[in-house]
């Protein structure tokens, strides 16, 4: 495998690919932002002949804006794949009511709708990167994101990259009552566990208190629950790095994210933080709300 990296980044329009692609161009990538379709001959040929020179790494930005993306892609990406480069598709989403909402912030017209509304732009978008959004290799949603922790999560994705064998282990406490994570790639819903929220002095607190994690975990469901889910993560996740994923992400969900699922999220990250091949995040998305 070559040790020349491609990230194709594309996205939902508001998501945040521009900013991605300058945390990319920030951290070392020759990027390549909406290169017209028909310059891909000359784009492909540029690449062979660079076999030996120092820009190991590179970032295409391709968007809808590009005529007929979503119809020519497969075969863009198929002669990607024969090219002497690893290539990841990168792929920047939002939920629609934060896309909405931006839209509306920035009193931008869609670029799929601009004499339209922009519901209808960010439906019609949707439907038409759905096959590419199914390729992706890795999905950042940036839903609950600021522009400053965007930059970093891009920042973050890049260095994960520049070390290929490690893998990248996100631990996401969240609560159902807002959603899924739509990152995941694995959910765990501890709804069954004793609820802290139904005891006043434990109720202000969060997972990450001793008091809520030990209400919780050394509960006689909690105690059977963990040791059970520590030899199945240990299994799990060398299977992961045998079959070559460069990421998993692991949601513990709970009815609002504050209490059950931090403190087994901060129990797995715990579990993991220390291990050899391993770049372990905790992320609780909902603990403040």
């Amino acid at each position: 495998m070559s040790d020349r990296a491609l990230f194709i980044v594309t996205g939902m329009s508001g998501a945040g690919r521009s900013q991605v692609m300058r945390a990319l161009e920030d951290a070392g990538f020759y990027c390549v932002d909406n290169l017209p379709l028909d310059l891909f001959p000359i784009f492909m040929e540029l690449l062979e002949g660079a076999r030996g020179e120092s820009r190991p790494r590179l970032a295409l930005g391709l968007d809808l804006r590009e005529e007929a993306l979503d119809e020519r892609f497969p075969a863009i990406y198929e002669t990607l794949r024969k090219s002497p480069l690893k290539v990841q598709i990168l792929f920047v989403d939002a939920s629609d009511a934060s896309l909405l909402r931006r839209f509306s912030e920035t009193r931008r017209p869609h670029p799929l709708a601009p004499k339209g509304s922009v519901e209808e732009g960010i439906a019609l978008e949707r439907k038409r990167l759905t096959q590419i959004r199914e390729k992706s290799d890795r999905i950042i949603d940036t839903t609950h994101l600021t522009v400053h922790q965007l930059k970093s999560l891009g920042e973050e994705e890049v260095a994960r990259f520049a070390l290929p064998r490690e893998l990248a282990l996100n631990i996401v406490s969240f609560g159902f009552a807002y959603g899924l994570p739509s990152e995941a790639s694995m959910v765990l819903d501890v709804r069954f566990l004793p609820n802290p929220h139904f005891v006043p002095d434990l109720r202000p607190l969060d997972g990450e208190d001793p008091q809520v994690a030990a209400y919780a975990l050394e509960s006689p469901e909690g105690r059977e629950f963990m040791s059970r889910l520590e030899p199945f993560l240990r299994f799990l996740v060398p299977q992961y790095q045998r079959e070559g994923k460069s990421y998993l992400t692991l949601a513990v969900g709970c009815t609002g994210g504050r209490h059950r699922s931090v403190a087994v999220a901060r129990r797995v990250y715990d579990m993991f933080r220390s291990e050899p091949g391993l770049s372990v995040k905790l992320l609780h998305r909902d603990r403040v709300r």
